[in-house]
């Protein structure tokens, strides 16, 4: 069986909660957000849980009661530098899955179906996806004529005709350890943002020849972020609704 690793971003800072505190420490029905992210991780079947933070991250660590290891990003380069933060941590057994601290809603379910897919497939990486009516700000995933995978592309690098792509990169991922550990180490910041962008990895390792593809998930509120405080009650309701 294949040893299965959870990398989670937490590291931002989270201005618009307009709060000091590391914003996937805010609370969901009085559990730490990142808490959510990290018992999904586990319910997937990882074993090990490392968080990336940043800013505060001493508060991050005291409020976490977890069993997980942790890595600081130092300067916010994007979501490649952050992972990439964790290569140690990576190795090159087994796969990996990379995670947000800040979307309480993904389901250790939804996570071992992603993983369970990439692993009949047999790919390299396999994205978790989500068809929305609204796919405004969120990488597009672009698939070919024969609807397999071509890339994914952030929304303000895509041109007119991807940004009609209502399937949206949702930012999770599972590994292949040892390909990602080695795409880290191509990364460039040719874009628009100038940062390390983690879905160039997918470009990277399907050069290579390897497969790499997206699961589609059946219920797209579950890769909901929270970036402010409306959207934090409003993510509290569900988890109360669940």
């Amino acid at each position: 069986m294949n040893q299965l690793k959870a990398v989670i971003l937490a590291a931002g800072k989270g201005t618009r909660m307009k709060s000091d505190l590391p914003k996937v420490v805010h609370t969901v029905n009085g559990k730490p957000m990142v808490e959510y992210a990290i018992d999904a991780a586990k319910g997937a079947g990882a074993d090990k849980v490392c968080l990336v933070v940043g800013y505060k991250s001493e508060v991050v660590k005291e409020m976490v009661t977890s069993n997980v290891e942790y890595v600081l990003q130092e300067e916010q380069l994007g979501t490649g530098h952050a992972v990439k933060c964790a290569k140690d941590f990576i190795g090159e057994q087994g796969e990996i899955l990379v995670l947000f601290g800040d979307t309480p809603l993904i389901t250790g379910k939804t996570l071992g179906k992603l993983v369970e897919f990439h692993r009949t497939q047999q790919n390299k990486v396999t994205v978790l996806s989500a068809k929305v009516e609204d796919p405004t700000g969120y990488g597009r995933i672009i698939r070919s004529k024969d609807n397999s995978f071509l890339k994914s592309v952030e929304h303000k690098d895509a041109s007119e005709e991807e940004l009609l792509s209502k399937e949206v990169n949702s930012g999770m991922y599972v590994f292949d350890a040892k390909e990602l550990s080695i795409a880290l180490d191509a990364l460039t910041t040719n874009n628009a943002q100038g940062e390390y962008y983690l879905p160039d990895t997918l470009t990277i390792i399907k050069n290579k020849g390897f497969k790499v593809d997206a699961y589609v998930l059946e219920d797209a509120k579950e890769m909901t972020g929270v970036n402010d405080q409306e959207q934090l009650k409003e993510v509290e309701r569900m988890i109360r609704e669940r």
